[in-house]
């Protein structure tokens, strides 16, 4: 018994097994198949690898299919499609969850899923490194993975409560630490390190922020085309009235300085009422209470009046400050004594010795005291609500916990106008990719080369050059603005480019105006210096690059915010901060530090990279610029990461890990390997049929050139640890069913009747089942023509899904093919007939929608020429598909003394006819021309006769298959000429025609039997119409003109 069950467990399993693994081949074939049309989804399948036409040319292709994800081994590749794309729900979460990295697409949940379930098996800290060009994607990125982890992490509570906080902090910071740039509308303005803390079960139990140098100085200044931080616009133009009222603000951005520098206060991308809603609500997710919200507030509002205060000119040529109000909204929002204010924004306080001076300010040294303020208090406050989220994030839990750290900073950025903030991010771009290089393809050479596995060394740019031409002790750029900034005496902007003319002057990635070449200097004004980064030239403008790296707050500056009775401005300006007397570290000596202490982290942990690359500078969607999407490609080394990939093995791991998970596939090998490692790796491999080219054996690694290649290992794995469980079932069965043997023995008979008994009875039970199943077909086929009810509904059912399956193989390609519609069943004739209606009216719609307007003018002609001769005329049907032509006649055919007779009337329609004499009836071959005014019948170069439409009293044609035609004309004057008897091999085209100029469509009449018509005045002439076995023209005994038509069949 316990064989059969387990040989049909094992079936079932191999079953389900042999249906994943078709999906998976129908997935990758199918990708195969269409891989000049969507590309390849990873690099590392390039045929043409070495070649970036070919990368590029598969980002393309993808990136126009609207797959913006593309692998280079486990690195993912991030195009920005600017706009909404419907892979981010709740389904695609769970699709990822759990699968195979290479299993499905690539896609960023695959990368973020991956990450996770790493850190659970191995239990060790990783980091995933997100870069790229501001615009490219970078903030979009961390949120979705922060996402990600919030939906598929375990739930619980306390976790949801964590989890939210996460989630909510993001609005907050990106609402007060980003801003609207040339390039990119919601631009992180500050770098963004988050770790989030997991217990050994997977849930989120905490996070830490660290944040790197907030951009202050766009408090107080902004370029033009870009904007202040997003929390003034949502406050000024989402904020309710009262706390408007309370604040002492307008809702109006243009009252206030700090927000119309830029000239572009109003974007059509951002809603700064919704964000305001959602920045509320968050605030109140992360437990700020209502005090801190207020004082928050009050904080950003007085800013705003901090910028609008104006200083003028005294007597003696100082700053003075005269019942502004500005001042008293600032005094009351900060809780400091206006005149404590006023004196802090008009004088400095001097320490001589013993004795302290006031010294006041000029105007200019006021407005750069007060700007100076404006950029201590925002900056100080996003460092306190930084703290203050941490707060929110922190885990009380003291066991060990996992972390997986999220790096959103600021892209590498090159303006028209770039200052010291752009030096101080590329600055931080050019440690990361030094990072990326020590971590990746520096880090990947070595390994090999400990491993002893040969490959072929690649060749890639190493940026230290770069960082040390920055950062290096006592000639960096660093160190040479310190010093100046530092050094007693006049020290300017333009005496730091001499400075660094005189120390760097000879670098290869250093050039100045005074410096370059004659083409070179062109380009670059006196003032500026240009870097040769990895990513590209840029030049800088080193005007301002002192004052932004001292951003100096005066003492007495301090000391007037450390009296505010606002708690938030009383954390930031603490009463004892450390070495008063002591000069603070310069801006880029802090971020270089920082730098140094995010290096450090990272180096701890596993790397795992994300590259956003910018498809275009518009953000329009579907704009592939290949020349901007080249350069992000050169600078993200991608091209370096794809060859190393390449040119080794992508998959690698140390013996021991690789034999304890899959030793169980060999039975050498398992339950325990006697030998070492290695030894058990290799008698591993040789049973499962590795190929010689698909690995290679290292000192202490097993490494795996094909991704493919350890995924058919994974999946052996997964099968056999299933039959690995079924076997130690049996075998604990077994030895439980051993100690009863004995008692069993003497049961065997009665058991083995009982399971014979049981056996046969299922065996009845099946066959009365297939015996009811029977029994119902047939009694739903013998009653498929009654009303629906429980005997014929299932039989019913199989006769719609046949009659549909049958359908859909055998539908009209052409409205003309309408009656080849299929023959349904009677319970199918009401649905068959809606179908065929709806698809009848879908092919019209489709052919309508395809026609021209010269084909619907020809159609609409012959609805016209159908509503006179349908069903009148025996030969009309034939017409139907021969096209009507603008003319018959050109005007070149037409005789010149014809043309000159007719030129004022304008030639719509000429046909050739046949006229027949009135007299005699003899043919003679003419032309019929229609003007705007009058028809014409023409010999050759002569007009035998003009008929004006007001005259034309009708035209009359036979019902019979004839092409005959007279024109009825009125006759007043004996002189004048009669009716014309006319045959026109064109009947239908001329006589439609004819209705549409005169715009008489009751002109035509169908006769049976004769017409008569008048050859002049009182004289009248038949013309008499019959059927015959051949056509014939012919004068008869009684004078009437004979016409016999062959009738039409």
């Amino acid at each position: 018994m316990l064989s059969t069950f387990t040989l049909l467990r094992r079936n079932s399993e191999l079953k389900s097994l042999e249906e994943r693994c078709n999906r998976i081949l129908r997935n990758m074939e199918a990708s195969l198949t269409a891989r000049d049309r969507v590309g390849i989804q990873d690099f590392v399948l390039l045929d043409n690898y070495t070649s970036e036409t070919a990368f590029l040319d598969n980002l393309r292709k993808r990136f126009h299919e609207n797959l913006v994800y593309t692998y280079i081994g486990t690195l993912l590749v991030s195009v920005n499609p600017y706009k909404a794309l419907d892979i981010y729900s709740k389904s695609q979460m769970d699709t990822y969850m759990g699968v195979n990295f290479f299993e499905l697409p690539p896609h960023i949940y695959a990368l973020a899923d991956n990450v996770f379930r790493t850190m659970l098996s191995e239990f060790n800290n990783h980091f995933i490194l997100i870069s790229g060009e501001s615009g490219a994607g970078k903030t979009e990125a961390s949120k979705k993975i922060l996402h990600f982890y919030a939906v598929s992490c375990p739930s619980t509570k306390v976790l949801n409560n964590v989890r939210d906080r996460m989630l909510v902090s993001n609005p907050v910071l990106e609402a007060f630490g980003n801003a609207k740039t040339l390039k990119n509308d919601n631009s992180s303005r500050f770098g963004k390190y988050m770790d989030i803390q997991f217990d050994h079960q997977g849930g989120a139990v905490g996070g830490h922020i660290l944040s790197y140098l907030l951009e202050k100085s766009r408090v107080v200044h902004q370029n033009h085309g870009e904007r202040n931080f997003h929390i003034f616009y949502q406050l000024v133009e989402g904020g309710e009235e009262d706390l408007l009222r309370w604040l002492g603000l307008e809702r109006n951005c243009q009252l206030y300085r700090y927000l119309v520098q830029g000239n572009c206060a109003k974007v059509s991308s951002i809603n700064d009422k919704s964000d305001w809603k959602t920045v509320r609500r968050a605030l109140s997710v992360i437990d700020f209470s209502e005090s801190d919200t207020e004082h928050l507030f009050g904080i950003i509002a007085s800013v705003l009046h901090l910028g609008n205060v104006k200083f003028e000119t005294d007597a003696r040529g100082y700053a003075s400050l005269n019942n502004n109000q500005e001042m008293q909204w600032v005094s009351k929002l900060l809780g400091i004594p206006a005149q404590v204010l006023q004196q802090g924004l008009t004088h400095r306080k001097i320490e001589a010795k013993k004795e302290e001076v006031f010294s006041p300010f000029s105007v200019d040294h006021a407005v750069y005291a007060r700007d100076a303020l404006a950029k201590a208090v925002y900056g100080r406050t996003f460092n306190w609500l930084v703290n203050k989220i941490n707060e929110s994030l922190a885990n009380m839990d003291s066991s060990r916990k996992t972390v997986i750290g999220l790096l959103d900073i600021y892209g590498f950025e090159v303006f028209n106008v770039n200052s010291f903030e752009q030096f101080c991010i590329n600055y931080c771009n050019e440690k990361l990719q030094q990072l990326f290089i020590q971590l990746t393809l520096k880090s990947e050479q070595e390994e090999y080369e400990t491993e002893g596995i040969e490959w072929e060394p690649v060749p890639y740019f190493n940026n230290k050059i770069i960082c040390d031409l920055v950062e290096e002790k006592h000639r960096g750029i660093i160190s040479l603005l310190d010093e100046e900034c530092l050094r007693p005496g006049e020290a300017t902007d333009l005496t730091l480019l001499e400075k660094m003319e005189e120390m760097i002057g000879g670098h290869p990635h250093f050039v100045t105006h005074k410096l370059a070449d004659q083409r070179t200097r062109k380009t670059l004004e006196r003032g500026d210096f240009r870097l040769l980064h990895y990513a590209g030239e840029v030049t800088y403008c080193v005007v301002g690059f002192l004052d932004k790296n001292n951003d100096l707050l005066y003492q007495n500056g301090k000391e007037v915010m450390q009296q505010s009775k606002n708690a938030i401005i009383k954390h930031c300006f603490p009463s004892t901060e450390p070495d008063r007397k002591r000069r603070p570290e310069t801006v880029v000596t802090q971020f270089k530090s920082s730098l140094v202490g995010l290096t450090e982290i990272l180096m701890t942990k596993e790397p795992w990279y994300i590259r956003c690359i910018k498809p275009n500078e518009a953000k329009l969607p579907g704009r592939f610029d290949e020349v901007l999407v080249r350069h992000q490609v050169k600078y993200l080394g991608l091209m370096e990461h794809l060859r190393v990939r390449r040119a080794g093995f992508a998959y690698r791991r140390k013996y021991e890990i690789f034999l304890q998970r899959y030793k169980a596939l060999c039975p050498d090998t398992w339950p325990n390997w006697k030998g070492t490692a290695a030894e058990g790796v290799q008698c591993l491999i040789k049973h499962l049929g590795y190929k010689p080219d698909e690995y290679k054996m290292g000192r202490t690694k097993i490494f795996i050139r094909h991704p493919e290649t350890l995924f058919a290992t994974e999946d052996a794995f997964q099968v056999c640890k299933h039959n690995l469980a079924t076997r130690i079932q049996a075998k604990y069965k077994g030895y439980r069913v051993k100690g009863d043997y004995q008692k069993q023995k003497e049961a065997a008979t009665k058991i083995e009747n009982c399971f014979r008994g049981m056996m046969a009875r299922k065996e009845r039970e099946k066959r009365e089942w297939a015996v009811r199943i029977i029994k119902r077909f047939i009694k739903g086929f013998m009653t498929r023509n009654d009303p629906s009810s429980a005997d014929n509904r299932e039989y019913l059912a199989y006769v719609r899904q046949n009659y549909l399956t049958r359908l859909k193989e055998n539908l009209p390609k052409t409205v003309l093919e309408k009656d080849s519609w299929p023959t349904p069943a009677p319970v199918m004739n009401e649905a068959s007939q809606l179908l065929k209606k709806l698809y009848i009216r879908h092919m019209v719609r489709k052919y309508v929608q395809g026609m021209t307007e010269e084909r619907k003018a020809q159609l609409e002609l012959k609805v016209q020429s159908g509503r006179m001769f349908k069903d009148k005329k025996e030969n009309y049907p034939y017409s139907v598909c021969r096209p009507f032509l603008d003319t018959r006649i050109g005007t070149e055919d037409i005789s010149m003394k014809v043309m000159q007779a007719i030129r004022h009337e304008r030639v719509k329609y000429a046909v050739p006819v046949v006229k027949y004499d009135r007299n005699g009836f003899r043919p003679h071959p003419r032309q019929l021309v229609f003007t705007q005014e009058a028809a014409y019948l023409v010999e050759e170069a002569k007009i035998k006769q003009r008929i004006d439409y007001s005259s034309l009293k009708g035209v009359s044609v036979s019902n019979l298959s004839d092409n005959f035609l007279i024109l009825h004309v009125a006759c007043d004057d004996i002189k004048q000429k009669g009716d014309l008897v006319l045959q026109c091999d064109f009947l239908f085209e001329a006589l439609t025609k004819l209705c549409v100029i005169t715009n008489k469509s009751d002109l035509i009449q169908v006769v049976q039997g004769s017409v008569r018509f008048d050859i002049q005045p009182g004289r009248e002439g038949f013309v008499d119409f019959r059927s015959g076995h051949e056509s014939a023209v012919y004068r008869a005994k009684n004078g009437h003109l004979t016409v016999e038509s062959t009738r039409s069949r």
